[in-house]
C-alpha cells in the first residue's frame, strides 16, 4: 500500500481539530514531526507529566527504506522510555562487523561493537524504523496527556519572546495554535526551518547508492558485512545487514552519473543481488530506492523558543548509523533540560547547553561520516591510492586493518568541556570522566543493571560505606564488584549522574558542598 508514492506501514486516524470549533488554548509544548525523534521527544516529555501536542502532515506510519540500526546508547534511552524490551525482542542483535575486499573470501578486518561485555543491551539491534515508530505510537496513544494530530500540516510560524504562534492546515480548514516551546523534528526538508529562513551548512557527496530491502530465507550470521570492490560490484562497495522477518538490507554503491529510475528496475537490481547472494537465491522485493546524501548541520539548534532536533538540525551519511542515533541523543539531551526550565527549577540559559553539547555531537558525527564516505568513495587519485594501499596491506599486516573505514559505527559523544561538567580534582585511573556516558554493569544478578537502577533523574552513585549527605537519591554499591572496577572506584568514591545518564562530576571523597556546587552547575545555575 502506498500514499502519493510513499509506502504505508500502518494507517492512522485524522480528527477534526477542536480549534475549528473555537476551543483554542495555549500549549506548553508542540512538536512538529511524527518520525522517530519527534515521537521519542513526545514520549519523554509526556512521561514527565506534560501535555504534548504532535503535528504531522501524514496520516500513516510510512514503511520503505529508512533507518534500521539502533545503538546501545539508543537502546538504553528506549529502556527509560519503556519500549526497549520490545525493540530488542523484535530486532536482530549484532555486535560483530566484518570487512571484505576484492575476491577475498575471508574478512580482512572485523570489529566488535560491544568490547565491554556484561551489559544489559547489545552493541546494536537492527529493526525496521516503522517498528520503532509503531512502538512509540502505542505508548503515546495510551497516554491521556498526548494529542497526535495526523494530517495536520504546519503552514505558518511567528516567533515571539515568550513562545510561538503556529498556523496549521487540515482538510477541514486552517487554525492557529499558541505554544511556549516548539520542538522541530520534521526531518531533512524541515518546514519549520524553511519558514524561519534557516539553512544547512555542509557538503553534498557526489555519489548514489541503491538500497534493496529484500526478503529471503538463508542461514547467515547476524553480522554487518561490508565489501570493497567485490566481484559483483567492481570498483565500488556493498553492504549486507539482517533485519527481522527474513528481511535483509542490501546496499550497493552506484556512482554519480546514473539514471535513478533505471537503477531501481528489477532487471538492473537482480544481477547485484544474485552476485552478492548467489545465482540460486530466491527472494522477494520489499523496497528499492536510490539515495544521495550530505553531511551538514544548522549553525545553531536553538532559535528563541524554537528548538531543532534530529534531521531537521543535522544530516550525515548513513555509513555508521549516526543519523537516527544522533537524533535520539538530541531528544535525550534536550528533554530533561526543558523539563527543569518549564518547572522553573532551572534558568532558561540551561537550554543553551543543549545547543553546545548537541552541536558537539553533530560535529563528531559529521566528521566520522565524512571520513567514512571519503574512504569508501575516494574522489581523487591520491585518496584512491591511499585507500587501495590500506586494503592491500591489510591482507598480511597487523597495523593496516585499523585504518580501514567502512563506517565508524555510532558511539556516544563525550561532551568535553561542557558548561555543565565539573572538572576532576582527584586522579582517576579508570571510569567515565565528566561529560562521558555512564557504563552499565550487572548488580547482584543478571536481572538487575546499573543503568536501569539510575533511571532518568539526577542521582548520586556512591561506592562503599558512609555516603555523603545530599538532597539527591543515592545508589550505594560495594567496592568489590564489577561496577566499582568499571568506575575506577575506591572506598568513598562518588559520581554525580545527569538525567541523561551522563557523568556531571566525580570525586574520591565528596562533601555536601561539593555535590551542591556540581549539581547547581549541571542545572545551569553555576
Amino acid at each position: 500500500m502506498t500514499h502519493s508514492g510513499i509506502p504505508v506501514y500502518k494507517k492512522k486516524t485524522y480528527n477534526k481539530p477542536l480549534e475549528l470549533q473555537n476551543q483554542s488554548k495555549r500549549h506548553q509544548l508542540v512538536i512538529v514531526g511524527a518520525g522517530p525523534i519527534g515521537l521519542a521527544a513526545a514520549l519523554d516529555m509526556a512521561l514527565k507529566g506534560y501535555d504534548v501536542l504532535v503535528l504531522t502532515a501524514f496520516e500513516f506510519i510510512s514503511a520503505g527504506s529508512k533507518g534500521i540500526c539502533y545503538s546501545k546508547q539508543t537502546l538504553d534511552y528506549f529502556d527509560r522510555l519503556g519500549i526497549g524490551e520490545r525493540v530488542v525482542e523484535k530486532g536482530v542483535i549484532w555486535n560483530v562487523g566484518k570487512v571484505f575486499s576484492g575476491v577475498q573470501k575471508d574478512p580482512i578486518y572485523q570489529f566488535d561493537m560491544l568490547p565491554i561485555k556484561d551489559q544489559k543491551n547489545p552493541g546494536f539491534v537492527n529493526t525496521q524504523q516503522y517498528h520503532v515508530e509503531d512502538y512509540l505510537c502505542d505508548a503515546l496513544e495510551n497516554m491521556p496527556n498526548v494529542d497526535i494530530r495526523w494530517g495536520h500540516s504546519l503552514s505558518g510560524l511567528k516567533t515571539k519572546q515568550n513562545g510561538c504562534q503556529l498556523q496549521v492546515s487540515t482538510k477541514d480548514g486552517d487554525y492557529t495554535l499558541e505554544t511556549e516551546y516548539l520542538i522541530a523534528c520534521d526531518g531533512a526538508r524541515s518546514v519549520v526551518r524553511t519558514l524561519m529562513n534557516l539553512t544547512f551548512e555542509g557538503k553534498v557527496f557526489e555519489d548514489n547508492f541503491l538500497i534493496a530491502d529484500v526478503k529471503f530465507k538463508q542461514k547467515r550470521p547476524s553480522e554487518r558485512w561490508f565489501w570493497f570492490d567485490p566481484p559483483f560490484n567492481p570498483d565500488k562497495s556493498a553492504l549486507l545487514h539482517k533485519q527481522p522477518d527474513d528481511v535483509w538490507r542490501l546496499d550497493f554503491q552506484l556512482g554519480w552519473d546514473i539514471d535513478k529510475a533505471e537503477a531501481i528496475k528489477p532487471k538492473n537490481v537482480d544481477p547485484l543481488i544474485k552476485g552478492m547472494l548467489g545465482d540460486d537465491i530466491e527472494y522477494e522485493e520489499e523496497w528499492y530506492s536510490v539515495y544521495t546524501f550530505q553531511c551538514a548541520r544548522m549553525q545553531r539548534f536553538i532559535h528563541g523558543r524554537v528548538i531543532f532536533a534530529g534531521d531537521s538540525a543535522h544530516l550525515v551519511s548513513p555509513f555508521g548509523a549516526r543519523g537516527a542515533n544522533g537524533g535520539f541523543a538530541d531528544a535525550d539531551n534536550l528533554c530533561w533540560k526543558l523539563d527543569l526550565v518549564l518547572q522553573n527549577n532551572a534558568p532558561e540559559i540551561l537550554l543553551e547547553s543543549y545547543n553546545q553539547e548537541r552541536v558537539m555531537g553533530a560535529d563528531e558525527n559529521i566528521l566520522n561520516s565524512t571520513r567514512s564516505t571519503d574512504f569508501i568513495t575516494p574522489k581523487d587519485p591520491f585518496s584512491q591510492s591511499l585507500r587501495d594501499a590500506v586494503l592491500e596491506l591489510s591482507l598480511d599486516t597487523d597495523f593496516a586493518p585499523a585504518f580501514i573505514n567502512s563506517g565508524r559505527l555510532s558511539m556516544p559523544t563525550p561532551y568535553l568541556g561542557s558548561v555543565l561538567s565539573t572538572e576532576d580534582r582527584d586522579i582517576f585511573h579508570a571510569g567515565p570522566a565528566p561529560g562521558h556516558p555512564c557504563i552499565d554493569a550487572p548488580i547482584q544478578s543478571d536481572n538487575i543493571w546499573l543503568l536501569s537502577s539510575l533511571g532518568g533523574e539526577f542521582m548520586l552513585l556512591h561506592f562503599g560505606q558512609d555516603a555523603p549527605q545530599s538532597q539527591l537519591k543515592t545508589l550505594i554499591f560495594p567496592t568489590d564488584g564489577l561496577a566499582a572496577v568499571r568506575y575506577g572506584a575506591d572506598e568513598g568514591t562518588s559520581y554525580l549522574i545527569r538525567p541523561d545518564q551522563v557523568v556531571a562530576a566525580r570525586w574520591k571523597s565528596a562533601s555536601f558542598q561539593d555535590i551542591e556546587q556540581a549539581l547547581n552547575k549541571a542545572m545551569g545555575k553555576g
